[in-house]
């Protein structure tokens, strides 16, 4: 399986920007989908963009669509989530997941980073 790791995350204010990385370590990372989530205290965890192996096919959820672009360099191991025009409402900790789909539910993602802590200040 691969390893992940987020990083990218801190606080801006409303109306900036940030860019997350999720570093792969292991084998094969070209192979997998990778996703992204994130969790708000007190609520559950949702998706937020995902990606195939190749980076031919993206999805995202209506809440960042236009605002959030997922990438990823198979040469790096790494997959970005670029994050503009950020609003208070998108506060939570992100993670990210590998799996064999892009699919937007978590379940079938059996590798997940630690998370990292997006802020947003209004």
């Amino acid at each position: 399986q691969v390893q992940l790791v987020e990083s990218g995350g801190g606080l801006v204010q409303a109306g900036g920007s940030l860019r997350l990385s999720c570093a792969a370590s292991g084998r094969a990372f070209s192979r997998y989908a990778v996703g992204w989530f994130r969790q708000a205290p007190g609520k559950e965890r949702e998706f937020v963009a995902t990606i195939n192996w190749s980076g031919g096919i993206t999805a995202y959820a209506n809440s960042v669509k236009g605002r959030f672009t997922i990438s990823r360099d198979n040469t790096k191991n790494t997959v970005y989530l670029q994050m503009n025009t950020l609003k208070p409402e998108d506060t939570a900790v992100y993670y990210c997941a590998a799996g064999d789909l892009h699919t937007v539910v978590p379940g079938p993602y059996y590798s997940w980073g630690q998370g990292t802590q997006v802020t947003v200040s209004s």
